[in-house]
């Protein structure tokens, strides 16, 4: 039996490759961003385009909406319809991770599902109504969540993090993932919790006057401010630089401003003594500990662009002609 009718390739609107690189330029957006709102927007935007390339994947037809449809799986398995003029339609995104569920239960665990269809639900709100429902919501709080259904994702393509985004988001996603997994963090809370009661058993004055001297004491610091855990009091965040420098010049006021993203790894507040180590148990006692955060410096326009002195360790030639 000779088949009388050929297909062709697969569309790019549903290919695979097509939709895997479409999610990787969403990923480096999302990257670039420098609000934490549109971070996660970009995000939500590059997890749809990545689930459904894995699931055309497994095959272009199971992004086909064949509800009434039937044009839709013939576009998607390679054939040219010749009902109608409208564009062929997919499958809705939450139809599209409970698919991939269903397919690759061990890999896509109900975690990642769960997370997925939570995110890109938040980006219809965004899109779709006056609601900014990724307003206000800290990276630390979706970040980790993201890399790891990224992650299951591309597992299933037979991809790491590392064909999807550059090798340094890449490492920072992956200690995300493992400070999220580290149970034994919890601990801190009980640190946190005795910190407190010592806290609580000081008198009145004692606090405020500590609580004054902390404030002083942060101020004069290096770091990233935020309020203790156990005492409210105002204490630093200390970390990592994560990103490479990006320097804009002022002209107005002949400045030039550098800022830096870093990745959280300890915490210290004076007043109650409280310290803690690690992304992970950051993590555990308070998202907004674990909290990427901007460093910002400021110099003066002329002296950092100045040329750099030839001969730094030699005296000024001040010899006169006679």
């Amino acid at each position: 039996m000779k088949k009388t009718i050929k297909s062709g390739p697969t569309p790019d609107n549903w290919d695979a490759e097509a939709l895997f690189l479409k999610a990787q330029r969403y990923a480096e957006r999302m990257k670039d961003s420098s609000d934490e709102w549109e971070r996660a927007l970009w995000s939500s935007l590059s997890l749809e385009l990545l689930g459904r390339a894995a699931l055309s994947n497994v095959s272009p037809a199971l992004l086909a909406d064949a509800d009434k449809n039937w044009t839709n799986l013939y576009h998607a398995l390679g054939f040219e319809p010749n009902e109608g003029k409208s564009a062929p339609k997919s499958i809705p995104v939450t139809e599209v991770f409970k698919r991939l569920a269903g397919i690759y239960p061990e890999t896509f665990i109900s975690e990642n599902h769960s997370f997925c269809v939570v995110h890109t639900g938040r980006r219809n709100s965004e899109l779709h109504s006056g609601e900014a429902v990724f307003e206000g919501i800290a990276s630390s709080s979706w970040q980790p969540q993201f890399y790891a259904a990224c992650t299951a994702l591309l597992a299933t393509m037979d991809l790491t993090l590392r064909d999807f985004i550059d090798g340094s988001e890449a490492e920072v996603a992956e200690r995300l993932i493992a400070a999220a997994a580290d149970k034994s963090a919890q601990a801190a809370l009980a640190d946190v919790a005795a910190h407190h009661k010592e806290w609580l058993a000081l008198g009145d004055d004692e606090r405020t006057s500590l609580a004054d001297s902390a404030k002083v004491w942060a101020t004069r610091q290096t770091g990233h401010r935020v309020n203790c855990p156990a005492c409210s009091s105002v204490a630093l965040v200390q970390g990592e630089a994560i990103t490479p420098a990006v320097v804009k010049l002022d002209a107005e006021q002949s400045l030039v401003v550098e800022t830096q993203d870093y990745l959280p790894s300890q915490f210290e507040c004076v007043a109650c003594r409280l310290k803690i180590h690690s992304l992970s148990r950051l993590a555990a006692v308070d998202n907004n500990l674990a909290n990427r955060f901007k460093k910002m410096r400021t110099y003066d326009a002329a002296e950092y662009y100045a040329k750099e002195d030839d001969y730094p360790d030699y005296e000024e030639d001040n010899n006169e002609n006679f």
